[in-house]
């Protein structure tokens, strides 16, 4: 299913611009953070992964590190649920 695209007259309304141009490089190197093997008690290592982003894509606000480490999660999450 796609999306459809939204009326030429209608003003973009998305935001962070930079996330979306990097978030498939991001999430392939985000991915091992969320994997089950790599679990610590039990718990996901998201902390390392907001290291990652920051140490790979300085000129990110900590607004857009949020929302791509919270996207790729999310996406992680989905393409791996049985």
């Amino acid at each position: 299913m796609t999306q459809a695209s939204p009326p030429a007259d209608t003003p973009d309304r998305r935001q962070h611009h930079r996330v979306r141009e990097i978030f498939a490089e991001a999430c392939e190197k985000l991915a091992p953070f969320f994997a089950p093997e790599n679990r610590w008690g039990n718990v996901t290592l998201d902390h390392l992964a907001y290291r990652v982003v920051r140490e790979n894509y300085p000129e990110l606000s900590f607004e857009e590190v949020h929302v791509l480490v919270l996207a790729a999660h999310r996406v992680y999450t989905q393409s791996h649920s049985t």
